[in-house]
């Protein structure tokens, strides 16, 4: 089983060897309880992937990287390539901590799933019945944002809309534009929590009937935070801290990184306008390891190492178990991975994105593995972050896949996207 230890992880650079014994010591002392990690200098490696994250890396390229890949539970590379900082002063570490984004998704998903499993929540509960500012909900039927034609919603809004994108709210497209501009009147980016963010999107009519389109926005795992929180009696984050961050010892991972951790942070970075990288106009970038929004955003606000989401995507692989700790049924974990949309009469591509994915509950599935150009297994899953990070879980071949970027992609002659090239070159190496 994965299971590495926390201590701080340096990169390819040289460490001092006098510290290689209080590794080694510190080792002894964990014992049985934790299979560490080796030492960084003999820390397993593929040399595929050291080649291609290092041009990926070079001096046009990201400013730095972490890759962990597990197979059959055994950790097969974990390396870090590159630097921190735009300035190149600060080596990237295995250890460097990483704005996740949208990796955050499955992690609430986790969350709600744990309390479909204690009957608290079902999937098929109309939202309606634990947050109440959702019982009369409107669809937009034409008009303007000034002058709007609504009707009430002849489908119920349920858990499993949440969970599939398929709610119906408002997250712009062609078509969508009016009523995504009432979305965006709202500024529920500056909600002061999740309660405030769920009262805002109430007074918004829907784009869609819930359960005829899948649009994949922020907004269904917003209102799934909520529900989280109000069917656990508790904030959202204590949840996250107690029923799967402190199992899986994902002590690195939480919406505010502590101030003495910050050093840490990758800084943000984004193209300018001169063709250089330039940090990104966030306050989070400015200020790294603060709040990336002023409430949990479940749908986009975790920082993490890529050791932390590891544990989190090994316990996913081995059916909800890590350890001794049953964090979810196999049967639960099984249909996360399904694709959820199979017998729905939504129009194509189903996921909008290609015909090639499915989605399941909290990530994408691959149905076509030679349409998306990747060569992992048909049901393998997994999502990505806003800033460049990936995973990739693949049932058949046991197999998880991680890379740790920090960029926000722009236009056209911006940097490469490479986790495509990354997950092939994986299974290039383990499957040759």
């Amino acid at each position: 089983m994965y299971r590495p230890s926390h201590g701080r992880a340096h990169a390819r650079h040289c460490r001092p060897q006098a510290r290689l014994g209080v590794l080694a010591l510190l080792l002894l002392a964990i014992g049985h309880a934790t299979a560490a990690l080796p030492d960084p200098a003999a820390a397993p490696r593929l040399p595929a992937l050291d080649a291609l994250l290092d041009e990926a890396t070079g001096r046009q390229g990201y400013t730095g990287a972490v890759a962990l890949v597990i197979d059959h539970g055994r950790v097969v590379h974990d390396a870090a390539y590159g630097w921190q900082d735009l300035a190149h002063t600060r080596p990237m570490q295995r250890d460097s901590i990483f704005r996740i984004y949208s990796m955050t998704k499955t992690v609430a998903s986790v969350a709600a799933l744990m309390l479909v499993e204690e009957g608290k929540l079902g999937l098929d509960d109309p939202v309606a019945r634990h947050l109440p500012e959702f019982s009369r909900l409107q669809v937009f039927a034409g008009g303007s944002a000034t002058a709007a034609q609504l009707h009430p919603a002849r489908n119920v809004l349920t858990v499993r809309h949440l969970l599939t994108h398929t709610a119906g709210f408002a997250a712009g497209g062609e078509g969508f534009e009016a009523v995504t501009g009432l979305l965006e009147q709202q500024r529920l980016p500056q909600a002061h929590n999740l309660a405030d963010y769920t009262a805002r999107l109430a007074r918004v009519p829907l784009a869609s009937e819930p359960g005829t389109r899948f649009r994949y926005d922020s907004t269904s795992i917003e209102v799934l935070s909520r529900l989280v929180e109000v069917v656990a009696g508790q904030p959202f984050e204590t949840f996250l801290q107690q029923r799967i961050f402190q199992p899986l010892d994902m002590r690195d991972t939480g919406f505010v990184v502590p101030s003495a951790e910050r050093t840490r942070v990758v800084e943000l970075t984004t193209m300018g306008e001169h063709g250089d990288l330039v940090l990104a106009d966030q306050a989070h970038a400015r200020a790294p390891g603060v709040a990336l929004r002023p409430y949990s955003s479940g749908a986009g606000g975790l920082y993490a190492t890529a050791a932390d989401y590891g544990r989190f995507a090994q316990m996913l692989l081995d059916g909800g178990r890590y350890g001794r700790r049953q964090l979810l049924r196999p049967a639960t974990v099984a249909s996360m991975m399904q694709n959820q949309l199979v017998h729905t009469a939504l129009p194509r591509p189903v996921t909008e994105f290609s015909d090639a994915e499915g989605f399941g509950l909290g990530g994408a599935v691959l149905l076509d593995p030679a349409m998306k150009e990747r060569t992992a297994s048909v049901g393998t899953f997994g999502w990505s972050g806003a800033a460049s990070t990936y995973y990739a879980i693949d049932p058949a071949r046991r197999r998880v896949a991680i890379l740790m970027l920090q960029h926000l992609p722009g236009g056209n002659d911006d940097l490469p996207r490479i986790g495509a090239a990354f997950y092939n070159r994986v299974d290039q190496a383990m499957d040759p």
